[in-house]
């Protein structure tokens, strides 16, 4: 940038009334010593966020200010500039106007801007001016993600699959590959960990290839070009060349594991392959080795349940069992009991499959039933190695329950995991396993059952209209809620404009008592020992859920989802 443009742009950014000499001074040395846009130099030394920026400069430079989010851009005002443009130069086409085209930008003072987009649509160019995140969340919602490397895989017809046998100990967040079916599964990877999902689902359909990310438990379809269909084969291909299996193999379902960085995190990925009518669907479960686990206050126990809990945990022997459907963050629960009882004078043991998060402390066992080290044989052989704390990720057979009660039986503390759906059907599911009653009744301390709602975004959530008589029939205690108004979704920057943002457990504790005792021994029905549960004071799944709507925590549409309808 020339002394003379330097001062014409200073002029400009006082006039916006942001910033004084000082500050004006910090700025401009930031562009000239590090090369910044002159955005990017504003945000980093005054603060202030892009769209504060923009408001201000607006005005002063001429230019509007659009909120793309909002937008609605006509096809052929897309087509007008080339993908490749698109992302090169960081602009989204808004309109033609009398033959010009309208661009949104966040660097208005690139002087070459104008030029290079008139040169690659032989038009004339007016400026707008719209924020780096919204430019970067339309060109994905409008072009697709990864569309300018389809593009390229169109112009140069490539559809090779490159094998990189050092990619797991590469970091794909600044990889720069020149394959553009590698980059293209890269940037589906890269897309998916920024956007905080935990499935990617690669699916074939009739004429198309769909991609869809599973964010806070809900499926959402990422945009990808349409030409992506041609290219299905390769990324299929690359997929398993990544995670060591074999590409000729198309008929039968494989299972198979990668291992990335992205952003210095390590990241395991579960990858299941299915024939279908159409073509293999692939199925990605990401999994972060060393994550930010939940400590017990974390949970969103209510204080009757969390009180119960830091009893349970903290006794001798007995078996803890959290019950739910996949999904439903049992793992995270028992990783918070585990952390709070974790110390130097206890030896904890775990056997898992997969291993979620690695705790500093604790001796953790990855099945591994392709050599015969199963659930049941490492139980056997913790009971050799002095443990004083067991947790098995899952009991799934009579052998592994046995073994766990055993050991439970003979004071040892053990966790584990069910898949049941509600707490009381934990009882009935060991004795359908083979497992004595007397046995059960003995061992079982506590059952936790529980599921994942998706939280309220705290800056934008707002009172919702309720139906009174509705909220009766579902047994809401309408009494509770203050104003008489639940909170819904609304939508804003923060949370994508999803109106959720991440998620929280609902649970149902049922401590067992004396009476609980005698009717598992007696082979009570399971609803007989639930309603016995809550009489003495257990929350259900569904109440607990209402005390989250009460506390402006989650929506009564996202309780009604998760809970079943006879969850009284």
């Amino acid at each position: 940038m020339t002394t003379a443009n330097t001062t014409y742009v200073e002029r400009l950014l006082k006039r916006t009334g942001l910033f004084d000499d000082s500050k004006l001074t910090e700025i401009m040395a930031v562009v000239r010593s590090d090369g910044d846009s002159i955005t990017d130099a504003v945000v980093r030394q005054s603060g202030l966020r892009e769209d504060e920026f923009f408001e201000k400069l607006a005005p002063v430079i001429g230019l509007s200010f659009v909120q793309l989010s909002s937008l609605d851009i006509d096809s052929a005002v897309l087509s007008c500039l080339p993908t490749k443009a698109v992302f090169q130069y960081k602009v989204i086409p808004l309109e033609v106007i009398n033959g010009a085209l309208l661009i949104a930008t966040s660097n208005p003072f690139d002087a070459d801007l104008v030029d290079a987009i008139r040169l690659a649509t032989g038009m004339r160019v007016k400026l707008a001016l719209s924020t780096s995140e919204e430019i970067s969340q339309a060109s994905k919602g409008f072009y697709g993600v990864g569309a300018e490397t389809v593009d390229r895989m169109i112009q140069d017809d490539r559809y090779e699959v490159g094998v990189d046998d050092d990619l797991s100990k590469m970091d794909i967040s600044s990889l720069n590959q020149e394959a553009s079916v590698v980059k293209f599964v890269n940037q589906i990877i890269w897309e998916a960990v920024q956007q905080g999902a935990t499935d990617i689902h690669l699916e074939p359909m009739e004429d198309a290839f769909r991609i869809r990310y599973r964010i806070d438990g809900v499926l959402h379809e990422t945009p990808v070009p349409k030409e992506l269909v041609r290219f299905q084969s390769a990324i299929t291909s690359r997929i398993k060349v990544m995670a060591n299996l074999d590409i000729a193999e198309k008929r039968l379902p494989m299972d198979g594991r990668i291992g990335l960085r992205v952003q210095g995190e390590d990241i395991d990925i579960r990858v299941s392959t299915m024939p279908t009518v159409y073509g293999e669907s692939i199925s990605l479960r990401l999994l972060q080795r060393k994550g930010q686990f939940i400590n017990l206050q974390g949970l969103g126990l209510s204080d009757r349940d969390s009180d119960i809990i830091k009893t349970v945990v903290h006794r001798p022997n007995g078996i803890i069992l959290v019950t739910g459907p996949t999904g439903s963050g049992k793992s995270t629960s028992l990783y918070a009991f585990l952390t709070e009882i974790n110390s130097v004078d206890r030896r904890i043991l775990t056997v898992e499959e997969p291993i979620e998060y690695e705790i500093a402390g604790i001796n953790q066992v990855l099945v591994r039933p392709d050599i015969g080290l199963t659930f049941a044989r490492s139980l056997r052989a913790f009971l050799r190695q002095d443990p004083d704390v067991i947790m098995v990720g899952e009991i799934r057979d009579q052998e592994t329950a046995e073994i766990a009660i055993q050991a439970s039986l003979t004071g040892h503390l053990v966790f584990s995991t069910l898949h049941t759906n509600d707490s009381a059907g934990a009882f009935t599911r060991l004795l359908d396993m083979g497992v004595e009653p007397f046995l059960v009744a003995s061992a079982v301390e506590a059952v936790v059952a529980q599921r994942l709602v998706r939280l309220l975004c705290p800056h934008c959530r707002q009172p919702v209209d309720t139906d009174l008589e509705y909220l009766k029939k579902l047994e809401f205690p309408i009494d509770k809620l203050a104003g008489g108004h639940a909170y819904g979704v609304n939508g804003c920057r923060e949370c994508r404009k999803t109106g959720f943002k991440g998620r929280g457990g609902i649970f149902e504790l049922l401590a067992v008592s004396e009476e609980i005792e005698s009717m598992v021994i007696s082979r009570s029905s399971s609803n007989e020992i639930k309603q016995q549960s809550i009489k003495e004071g257990m929350l259900t799944l569904r109440d607990d859920g209402w005390d989250k709507v009460i506390n402006k925590v989650t929506t009564i549409e996202e309780i009604l989802r998760v809970t079943e309808e006879n969850a009284q």
